[in-house]
């Protein structure tokens, strides 16, 4: 099967692509790594009458840092965040998250942006960036705003982000150089769908002792307090969270989730980063 005939531009600018799509009515999509939209148009999930390409816009690629800030353009793939082509700012976690992703195809044209506006509850930017507690930085017809992490994904493939909206990129807080992190992903093989994944960042310097419990059927939960998680290894202390995150007990979903967040509060606890 193949997709649907589609219009397609390649603006230069974000201000030019938002009006590209103003006259759609939603039936245009932004565009850019294409890792996740492009399978679903060919099997017609997704139609399109417009296609446009973020890739030409040289802002969507900015990367910097302002005091203790970091700043990803949207644009920016998961290869370079992988090869540390950019200062992410997170002792690591970034690079080690990037290498899990699919294969070194996938990885060499999907986008951070992109992926985090599909907003598959079992990608890894959605959780990393939850986990991090980053802020969406978003443009469209009425100005920039910022989405916090907290608001970005009401449910599983669904974001806050207008149709006529860009994600030009994300901000978040840099881990400090005593940082402890860990993330642990259960798939098959690589290029499977995750079927757990969970995350520690544990930052003492800045006061951040956060988990997360992902690739469960809505939005990632946050453990804004994982204090006791990171220094107790009690498996029953878990047992609430993973209720909390809609898992039923006994059940696989129940029991894998637990394993994984067992061994990513192993990892911090003994390690205090995922072994490279």
């Amino acid at each position: 099967m193949k997709a649907a005939t589609f219009d397609y531009a390649k603006p230069l600018s974000c201000a030019d692509a938002i009006g590209l799509v103003a006259p759609t009515e939603g039936m245009a999509k932004f565009v850019s790594g294409s890792q996740s939209l492009g399978p679903m148009m060919n099997l017609r999930l997704a139609q399109p009458e417009m296609l446009v390409d973020l890739r030409g816009i040289a802002a969507l690629r900015e990367c910097f840092s302002e005091g203790d800030t970091v700043t990803l353009g949207a644009c920016v793939t998961h290869a370079e965040i992988e090869d540390r082509k950019v200062d992410d700012g997170t002792q690591g976690l970034m690079p080690h998250v990037a290498r899990g992703i699919a294969y070194r195809a996938v990885r060499n044209r999907g986008t951070l942006g992109g992926s985090l506006a599909h907003a598959d509850p079992a990608a890894d930017w959605i959780n990393t960036m939850r986990a991090l507690d980053a802020g969406f930085l978003v443009s469209g017809p009425n100005g920039a705003r910022v989405i916090e992490s907290a608001d970005w994904m009401p449910g599983a493939f669904t974001t806050t982000l207008d149709a006529d909206e860009i994600l030009t990129g994300v901000r978040y807080r840099r881990l400090s150089p005593t940082a402890r992190w860990s993330y642990y992903k259960f798939n098959r093989k690589p290029g499977e769908f995750a079927e757990a994944i969970a995350v520690f960042i544990d930052d003492a310097q800045c006061g951040v002792c956060r988990a997360l419990i992902g690739a469960i059927d809505g939005p990632p939960l946050l453990i804004g307090n994982a204090r006791d998680l990171v220094d107790n290894p009690d498996p029953s202390l878990l047992d609430p969270y993973l209720a909390a995150a809609g898992l039923d007990d006994g059940s696989y979903e129940f029991q894998v989730h637990r394993v994984a967040l067992a061994r990513a509060a192993a990892i911090v606890r003994e390690h205090g980063r995922n072994p490279k």
